[in-house]
């Protein structure tokens, strides 16, 4: 009888600490799932506050550039975009101009159409980069340019909710190089408004999480072997046009 209430008390014991053990598991699965929760709670509110934050800083209307520049880059996306880019090298923010992004199929006489009255600007003073593809490109070919001309200062002319993700990868491929935003402003995309325009909003949001994407990379990732050289300055754009 003895080892009988012995056994016992060791079952007992046994089963006890069993469900202690459970208790316990199931204890921090609830302090797993309520952690992952408020984790996942906390992610979204600071990717909402981004992007509110970043629709915020867009520019909502066009300026002069506070000064100008050695050289204009206008990346593709938008005939507004070329047009506003070869307008300040008429207007003399810039000696030279860079478009870069072109698609194969357009013309230098095509790029002239859209500002008429520039057409001999155009033929002494526009590159057209047909390389590029994509943002990641166009930094590439500006950085190609830039360290074939030797320019020390840029003017980037894009759309206002791409300006953020294209200074991030000038920045990168160009540190040494400064650089003065000119964002176009589309009616189309109202960064007041976004929220009353779906297509608007699904483009503001593409964009900043690209944007997001590029930040990360090019924080961790290291910058271009060489920064460019600087070299003599290259005449105004309208001192050629007058030659």
């Amino acid at each position: 009888m003895i080892v009988q209430g012995g056994a016992g008390r060791l079952v007992h014991g046994g089963l006890h600490e069993a469900r202690e053990m459970r208790e316990e598991r199931s204890g921090l699965f609830r302090r797993l799932a309520i952690a992952g929760a408020a984790c996942v709670g906390l992610g979204t509110a600071a990717a909402v506050a981004g992007f509110v934050g970043f629709v915020w800083s867009l520019d909502r209307v066009e300026r002069d550039p506070p000064v100008s520049a050695d050289a204009i880059v206008a990346l593709t996306g938008g005939a507004q975009r070329i047009g506003d880019a070869i307008e300040l090298l008429a207007r003399g923010f810039g000696h030279r101009l860079l478009i870069t992004g072109v698609n194969e199929r357009t013309s230098r006489e095509e790029i002239a159409r859209l500002s008429p009255g520039q057409r001999r600007l155009v033929e002494c003073c526009v590159d057209l980069d047909y390389r590029a593809r994509n943002t990641v490109g166009n930094a590439e070919e500006t950085r190609r340019w830039v360290r074939e001309n030797g320019f020390g200062s840029l003017i980037v002319v894009t759309s206002n909710y791409h300006m953020p993700r294209t200074m991030a990868e000038l920045d990168h491929a160009l540190p040494q190089i400064r650089k003065v935003p000119h964002p176009v402003v589309s009616p189309a995309v109202d960064p007041a408004g976004w929220w009353s325009s779906p297509s608007a909003a699904r483009l503001l949001a593409s964009e900043y999480a690209k944007y997001v994407m590029v930040a990360i990379r090019t924080r961790l990732s290291s910058g271009p072997a060489a920064d460019p050289p600087v070299r003599e300055a290259v005449p105004r754009s309208d001192e050629l046009a007058r030659r």
